[in-house]
């Protein structure tokens, strides 16, 4: 599927931080990572070109977290590089220094030996600054050994975690590379220029940090206009009026966990016409009910929730040109939750909290509105703060605390059933999620019992492959209010997508209103292609209205897709533009296989291996297509090595399972079969075929053991009592061959082979 291999392109640097102010002139003119003017820079007229008339903003967003996304680096870096010292590097050590006017740092290059490397810009500025240094070929690349200004201390953003060059990870590798991974969101109106040939960028930006035109789109026209006309009656033709939802897009271009579908997103665009946004699914990216996992962004949370469903957008508690808050603490939250506003219910903190508040009497009533910013952290009570429960925090990069902008509930009993994080525990750290789950329950009674519990447990039960979730799911994609979790039910109900009323809801849902819900269904029916209707219900989003739905339609009809089609090239668009990644060189390699080239694909799966060499996934995809070739000892070799890397993954023992079958190795079949079922006990596939090697090896009870596991795991597959019933038949146990094969038909009635079969069960019986 497009959605398992799209590049995130805003992955672990892409960061915007806060901090002093660093005072640089940022100039109307065309940036480069190399040389050379930008078209794409065109109509842009530079930050500075708005101070004169726009004095105020200038000031504030000058100080911002935007204006600090990316400069040279210059004196305010001085102190993290005077004096020379010594810091460890992800377990290796590396030295920073300042050498004449250059700070630089001696570190473990491509070549996997100390290198001096000269730095030449600087990402964000608080909690933590990162440092790029020039590469070969156009590249820069950010170093994993990065600064806290705070406290004037050096540190590893991966922690504890050991990368060495050659990896994707390391700060030389592709994982760390400012061109692909970070320079878009840290810059204004950027160009990735990748060209695939000669593996080099020609990377263009019209102005380095996030500046004016980041967020408003090209001036040049609007400086000219007023000065021609000042503060005429006249309006404006040449500023564009955006609506909400263009601002939440435009905020969520940089503030997303997402695949680049066009690498050029302007100011004013559609989100799904430039992107593919992560979301809720069967990955551990999110928690079950919404809450962020991994380095996921605010947006998506943003749009699960109900803040968004009722029209609040990013702009009514932020700033836009300082991004700060616009009240500290609950005095922004209650802007809204004061009484006064029909879709915001009335909110009194203590009593809602059950904690006290500081700049609260207790009684609702505000008193001091900067008391928090006196109140030292170790002594001031926060439980009472809105933020605290309905968006806690989760540290990044080990020091960046983020708020989940998702406005959950905490839940307890999503803690225990689901493993999902609550506030309550988050600051009760020395208390267990029962005493918990007892105050809520004391505090709130049946109110916990509430739809977005019941959703996130069918979330959660979807995840485990339990079938009891279709109903809450089907019930999710039909009737949730929020467009978002009707995405996230197609994409969960796609491990169910080949019954018929799981199809059928899919198909309703490819005419949702919101694209994104038709982009989920679309992935999931794209695994049911052989059913009849399937393809000519997809063919119809060739011509979606939105980008993301019609790549991803034209990437499950690749096989047969017109390239010259709208659909095609915007495909072919997308696949060019993720080219420079090891998950891209996959895709293009899976599309070539489609065409028909199979030494096309093996040749971008190659590069992509060598890209990535300790990525299991590409190993064990690598392998399929091997197998498909009949290179069974190759794919036997990637899926191997697909093992030794990730080895509690019940897939790709599965997969080895069926490489060492294929060669003919029946114990090394049943081992990796084994060790499938034993890292995943519901494997209902695993558990089927390791019956069947057992049977083969001549044992029969242990076999007959494995199929039950596998009918238990899969009640709908006809094939584990059918092998059963064969089994029981060979043992002549005829009573219960005949239950068996009854059971198989009662699945599939259609089942020829059990209906014959089970005749010739009855008439042996009846022999005797």
């Amino acid at each position: 599927m497009l959605g398992s291999v799209a590049v995130a392109t805003c992955l672990g640097l892409a960061w915007l931080f806060l901090g002093r102010p660093f005072r640089h002139a940022s100039t109307p003119t065309d940036r480069r990572s190399g040389s050379g003017a930008s078209l794409d820079a065109v109509g842009y007229a530079g930050s500075v070109s708005c101070q004169d008339c726009h004095s105020e903003e200038f000031e504030l967003w000058q100080k911002s977290h935007h204006a600090l996304a990316e400069r040279k680096t210059g004196p305010p870096d001085d102190t993290a590089f005077s004096p020379d010292r010594t810091v460890l590097d992800g377990g290796q050590v590396a030295q920073v220094r300042k050498h004449g006017a250059n700070n630089e740092v001696v570190t473990s290059g491509l070549a996997g030996t100390q290198q001096v490397f000269a730095i030449t810009r600087v990402l964000g500025e608080s909690p933590l600054r990162q440092f790029l240094v020039d590469f070969p070929q156009g590249k820069l690349q950010a170093l994993a050994a990065a600064y806290d200004a705070r406290s004037n201390e050096w540190f590893n953003v991966f922690g504890d975690e050991e990368r060495h060059a050659g990896e994707w990870g390391h700060w030389t590798g592709r994982g760390m590379n400012w061109n692909s991974m970070c320079a878009g969101c840290h810059n204004t109106r950027l160009r990735k220029g990748y060209t695939e040939s000669s593996d080099s960028y020609q990377t263009t930006m019209a102005e380095q940090s996030v500046g004016c035109e980041a967020c408003h789109g090209p001036l040049q026209e609007h400086g000219k206009w007023q000065r021609l006309f000042g503060r005429s009656a006249v309006k404006d033709p040449t500023l564009p009026k955006f609506s909400p939802k263009q601002v939440l897009d435009n905020c969520g271009f940089c503030h997303a966990r997402r695949g680049e579908l066009t690498g050029d997103f302007k100011p004013g665009e559609d989100f799904l016409d430039q992107m593919r946004l992560e979301l809720v699914d069967g990955s551990s990216t999110f928690y079950s009910d919404g809450q962020v996992r991994e380095e996921d962004y605010e947006y998506a949370a943003f749009l699960g929730s109900r803040m968004h469903l009722r029209g609040v957008g990013c702009t009514d508690c932020h700033d836009p040109h300082s991004a700060k808050t616009r009240l500290p603490g609950n005095w922004l939250c209650l802007r809204c939750h004061n009484g006064t506003y029909p879709n915001a219910p009335l909110i009194e903190p203590v009593s809602h909290s059950h904690h006290k508040v500081f700049g609260y009497d207790g009684r609702g009533a505000q008193t001091n509105l900067d008391l928090t910013r006196y109140v030292p952290a170790q002594i001031r009570e926060t439980g009472g703060e809105c933020v605290n429960c309905h968006m806690p925090q989760t540290v990044y990069m080990q020091r960046h605390w983020r708020h989940d902008h998702g406005f959950t509930i905490p839940d307890p009993l999503l803690t225990k059933r689901a493993g999902v994080p609550n506030a309550c525990n988050r600051c009760h750290r020395d208390k267990g999620a029962d005493w918990a789950l007892k105050w809520c329950g004391d505090w709130y009674g049946a109110k916990m019992d509430r739809p977005s519990r019941q959703r996130a447990l069918q979330v959660a039960a979807a995840r485990r492959g339990d079938a009891a979730a279709q109903p809450g799911l089907l019930a999710m994609l039909a009737t949730n209010e929020i467009g978002y979790w009707r995405a996230a039910a197609a994409a969960l109900l796609g491990a169910w997508v080949n019954e018929s009323r799981v199809q059928e809801a899919l198909s309703d849902g490819l005419r949702d209103s919101n694209p994104l819900v038709r982009l989920e269904c679309v992935r999931a029916l794209e695994l049911a292609l052989q059913e009849p209707g399937v393809p000519q219900a997809l063919s119809r989003r060739l011509s979606d209205p939105s980008r993301a739905v019609r790549v991803t339609a034209a990437w499950a009809l690749r096989d047969n897709l017109d390239l010259s089609t709208a659909a095609g090239a915007d495909l072919q668009q997308c696949l060019a533009v993720n080219a420079d990644q090891p998950a891209g060189q996959m895709q293009l390699g899976a599309f070539a296989l489609a065409r028909g080239d199979a030494a096309k694909a093996v040749s971008h799966y190659q590069k992509a291996i060598e890209w990535d060499p300790g990525s299991a996934p590409l190993r064990h995809d690598y392998a399929v297509l091997l197998a498909g070739l009949h290179r069974t000892q190759a794919a036997l070799e990637q899926l191997q090595a697909a093992c030794r890397l990730e080895p509690a993954n019940a897939e790709f023992q599965y997969s080895l399972a069926l490489a060492w079958n294929e060669v003919g190795q029946t114990t090394n079949t049943i081992d990796s079969l084994e060790a499938a079922v034993r890292l995943d006990p519901n494997f209902a596939r695993a558990w089927y075929n390791l019956g069947l090697a057992l049977q083969s090896a001549g044992r029969p009870v242990e076999a007959l053991d494995a199929l039950v596991r596998a009918e238990s795991a899969d009640s709908a597959d006809p094939r584990p009592p059918y092998a059963r019933a064969t089994i029981l038949a060979q043992l002549e146990r005829w009573s219960d061959a005949q239950k068996a094969a009854r059971r198989a038909l009662e699945i599939q009635p259609n089942l020829e082979a059990a209906r014959e079969l089970l005749r010739n069960i009855e008439a042996e019986g009846a022999s005797r």
